[in-house]
């Protein structure tokens, strides 16, 4: 369809939601998907799987405006509650943006992420996601879910790779077990890495 049939769609379905109505839409393209619910699915070998996606701050100032005082209110009442320690806390989901939203990636879900001009782009079969994180900070939390720095710029998940190849003597590739059959660099000082925990 093209760019008007999307948003002549997109204000139906808002109207209809706003009525109270239930709508169940089906999409092959996650983009439509995400602009057009809150409540989305993806249906993959595994069954149905939630998507979490949350609003983003930058377009929440009226909502937090509009319920600052309501907090004030709570933060009053708990006074007593002891502050929330952070460093026990274990976030691990990965946040990523598409437009004004923030969706909430598990790892497992995450093929690969390359750095590009300086932005993390996180790849998750076939669709890509800029993320704040720096690809060190992303390594960090992603490296106990069996995540491998293959090159300066890249780090891909090891359960997603089928194949390593060998184009010359010193240039490698890692082929993913993906639609489109990804290919992502090795640098030749991480292929001693590799091999010691593929155990090869």
């Amino acid at each position: 369809m093209d760019i008007e049939s999307i948003f002549i769609i997109q204000n139906i379905i808002s109207t209809l939601t706003k009525q109270g109505k239930a709508l169940l839409i089906m999409t092959g393209n996650l983009e439509n998907a995400i602009m057009m619910s809150s409540n989305v699915y993806r249906l993959n070998a595994d069954g149905l799987k939630k998507i979490d996606i949350v609003e983003d701050e930058d377009n929440q100032e009226e909502k937090h405006e509009k319920t600052i005082k309501e907090e004030k209110t709570l933060n009053e009442e708990n006074e007593e509650d002891p502050p929330l320690n952070l460093a026990q806390f274990r976030f691990e989901k990965i946040p990523v943006k598409f437009d004004d939203k923030i969706i909430l990636l598990d790892p497992t879900e995450i093929d690969f992420i390359e750095s590009s001009e300086g932005v993390s782009n996180v790849h998750v079969k076939g669709e890509v996601f800029p993320c704040s994180y720096t690809l060190n900070q992303l390594f960090d939390r992603l490296y106990p879910f069996g995540f491998f720095r293959s090159h300066r710029s890249y780090i891909v998940n090891l359960q997603k790779v089928r194949e390593v190849i060998t184009w010359t003597r010193n240039s490698y590739s890692l082929i993913l077990d993906d639609s489109k059959k990804s290919s992502v660099p090795l640098s030749k000082g991480k292929l001693n890495e590799l091999k010691e925990i593929i155990r090869m």
